[in-house]
């Protein structure tokens, strides 16, 4: 089956082909110059030969197109989330949960713009930034992006190694586990050579493991079932939980997983030759992130419910962390079946784990597109690995035993990612919205408004997150008048990338206008 590309490059490697019918072990890897082969028989495609026709609805193939967004969710379920789960439960109880829903909602638009548009280009997003922005642009997109990277994956490190500790009753050490991570990451990317639908099946495993984790974590706290329905249908803010607000929409949105997403759906080859076979596919990648996020979804309401449960208006619920969570819920709950303490490690260490691995994907896939590096895949792994796992040794051997430091860390990490929201959002927005890159596949007027809508709603969020935290901890005129320099580029920087796709759109659509 012969397949082109929109965009085709001489640096782009031969697409994986097959004429038979598509089988798993065609699926060889999720790599950035390779694509795994979906096939559809000849039988199949007579009925739907136009290649403007959407063949019927399978169940088989909606299974063969399940992973990416499975592998995508899991950043909506990583230690940085857990933290802000745990801590809008403890100080908001069970009020935010409709904020919770819907900044999930914002978060599936957001991702189906990014697998859009790598299914109808052929390329992801960080490919395609390289090609639409001048090098320095590049560059400065590059670095914004592997410092958001590298922000996630301390929290996701960090957490292994707290589970880890949590688990190992404290023989392990917080930098131990943070080395333990790193090498079992290297180990669990070699499932890759056995195919990656075994990959994937790998992830689905660490995700049950969440969910069956969490899930008895919610029976032993038996949380008002009125409540819940009421907390996430019924939407309610105050003064108090502004703070927690922001940051179960802040943590949500990850700058690293737009990227992600984008080269995950890769993983199929889709023949974009013929828009029937595109739109199909969208139609399938539409379904499996519904599906992912609604899970991503119910295991966040769990550990919200479970800590608001447990600590809403409690003396501990203004110091409750990652850190300490699992005592604290062992003290309150112990567990009928299972110490809750180690149903809590146990869930915590999928998370960690997980979304380390993934974080390496979109290392690689970041550090790739945005300098066409051609290295090897486990060379790229090594350093995208060495760029977050050095950092954060050194933080475990800084804050091992502080863990007021270790939350003040984690805050200060959220904050650092919230700033890097505009660099991968507007770039998204403008490139799924050009005819000249997505063909007839852009994005609508309507889809517009909304996706604009929720990026502006998004930065502003990120943007009080930011103002909060440096109105906080910026002391002496020194430091201050360098945070406002940083600030004036940075506002200078998101506002080029505002200016610089308008005047070419508009340009585009009104070239009389030009003088």
């Amino acid at each position: 089956m012969a397949s082109t590309s929109i965009h085709p490059t001489e640096e782009q490697e031969p697409l994986i082909t097959s004429d038979s019918d598509s089988h798993d072990d065609e699926e060889r890897a999720y790599d950035s110059d390779e694509k795994v082969c979906i096939t559809i028989s000849s039988s199949d495609d007579e009925p739907y030969s136009h290649h403007d026709s959407v063949p019927p609805f399978s169940w088989r193939k909606l299974w063969r197109f399940t992973g990416p967004g499975f592998l995508m969710c899991i950043a909506f379920l990583d230690p940085g989330n857990l933290e802000g789960d745990l801590q809008a439960g403890a100080i908001a109880g069970s009020s935010l949960l409709w904020l919770l829903l819907w900044a999930t909602l914002m978060g599936l638009l957001i991702q189906l713009l990014s697998a859009r548009l790598g299914v109808a280009t052929g390329r992801h997003l960080a490919e395609l930034c390289r090609d639409e922005y001048p090098r320095w642009a590049r560059l400065t997109l590059w670095f914004m992006a592997e410092l958001a990277l590298i922000g996630a994956d301390i929290q996701e490190v960090i957490g292994s190694s707290i589970a880890m500790r949590v688990l190992s009753a404290g023989l392990i050490p917080l930098w131990a586990g943070v080395i333990i991570t790193a090498l079992d990451c290297f180990i669990f990317l070699f499932l890759e050579n056995y195919g990656v639908r075994k990959l994937e099946a790998f992830f689905g495993v660490l995700i049950a493991t969440m969910a069956i984790a969490f899930a008895i974590m919610f029976g032993e706290a038996a949380p008002s079932s009125e409540e819940l329905l009421y907390g996430v249908l019924v939407p309610q803010l105050s003064s108090k939980t502004i703070k927690q607000a922001v940051g179960v929409v802040g943590c949500l949105i990850m700058p690293h997983n737009v990227f992600l997403h984008s080269a995950l759906v890769q993983s199929r080859k889709i023949n974009i030759s013929k828009k029937g076979r595109v739109r199909e596919a969208m139609n399938y990648y539409t379904i499996e992130s519904s599906i992912a996020l609604f899970v991503s979804f119910i295991i966040n309401v769990c550990v919200t419910t479970v800590f608001a449960k447990g600590f809403y208006g409690s003396k501990e619920a203004d110091s409750i962390g990652l850190e300490n969570a699992g005592q604290l819920l062992q003290t309150k709950y112990g567990g009928r079946l299972f110490p809750i303490l180690y149903i809590w490690g146990i869930g915590l260490l999928a998370s960690g784990q997980s979304s380390t691995i993934t974080g390496t994907y979109a290392g690689q896939f970041i550090m790739g597109g945005f300098l066409n590096l051609r290295l090897k895949k486990w060379v790229r792994a090594v350093i995208t690995r060495s760029c977050a796992i050095v950092p954060t040794i050194i933080v475990a051997l800084c804050f091992d035993t502080n863990g007021s430091a270790m939350d003040a860390l984690n805050e200060a990490l959220n904050v650092l990612q919230s700033v890097q929201i505009p660099f991968a959002l507007i770039p998204l927005i403008f490139l799924v919205s050009k005819e000249q890159i997505m063909g007839s596949f852009k994005i609508g007027f309507l889809t517009k408004v909304v996706s604009w809508v929720v990026v502006v709603f998004l930065i502003l969020i990120n943007g009080y997150l930011l103002l909060e935290f440096f109105l906080a901890e910026v002391k002496g005129l020194l430091f201050g008048c360098a945070v406002c320099v940083s600030l004036a580029v940075y506002l200078a920087f998101v506002i080029y990338l505002v200016l610089r796709e308008t005047s070419a759109y508009t340009s585009f659509r009104f070239p009389l206008c030009k003088t």
